[in-house]
């Protein structure tokens, strides 16, 4: 018998690298038993971004219908575009022993928490504002105005760094991707989880 999966929800300013730590997680893993929410947005695509594989892109009338048809797991306002999570897609997910990752800030997190207590909750931050700043700006994918706007609301979401069971700094990548997988590994190992995993094992060695 598979044991259910667990939902993480993983936040961090913009630019702290979140979707990088994932990514690189999924890499070095086995993609069975993880994989990313695909949120729906109204914000336009970004370069190289595809619909239904990075975000499903909805306009605001269609995001508003099915927040009134009490689709999302969560859903925020950001930046003056609307964020949400499907509740139908992560509960299917986690159903078939696969861990869901949620890309979302702390408001979404307190939502989901909410509603799902057993969530895990991980906080990526980056090694000082010098350097967050720099990030964004080697992006290219934003103006100096829209940064200097996502500067302001990073101190926002750091602010909130104690509502989060886990915290990772961001300074050396490659340690930041073996601290994410040692908190799923450690998740995975933990009683509950082992022994639903291994019934049929655990009734053997007690039979």
């Amino acid at each position: 018998m598979s044991s259910i999966g667990t939902l993480y929800v993983v936040s961090a300013p913009s630019g702290a690298g979140k979707s990088s730590l994932i990514k690189a997680y999924l890499a070095q893993s086995d993609h069975a038993l993880a994989s990313v929410s695909v949120s729906h947005t109204t914000r336009n695509p970004r370069p190289g971004e595809e619909n239904g594989v990075h975000y499903h892109f909805v306009d605001q009338a269609k995001f508003k219908s099915m927040i009134a048809d009490d689709d999302f797991f969560e859903w925020a306002e950001v930046f003056g575009n609307y964020y949400g999570t499907s509740k139908a897609a992560i509960e299917n997910t986690l159903a078939q022993g696969i861990d869901v990752f949620l890309d979302i800030d702390w408001q979404g997190a307190r939502q989901v928490k909410k509603l799902k207590p057993e969530t895990q909750t991980i906080f990526i931050a980056p090694p000082s504002q010098q350097e967050l700043l720099s990030r964004l700006q080697k992006r290219g994918q934003d103006s100096e105005e829209v940064i200097a706007k996502r500067m302001a609301e990073a101190q926002s979401e750091i602010s909130h760094y104690n509502e989060f069971d886990y915290i990772i700094v961001n300074d050396n990548f490659n340690q930041a991707v073996q601290e994410f997988s040692a908190i799923l590994t450690a998740n995975r190992c933990k009683q509950a989880a082992q022994a639903q995993r291994h019934q049929a094992l655990f009734n053997d060695l007690l039979g």
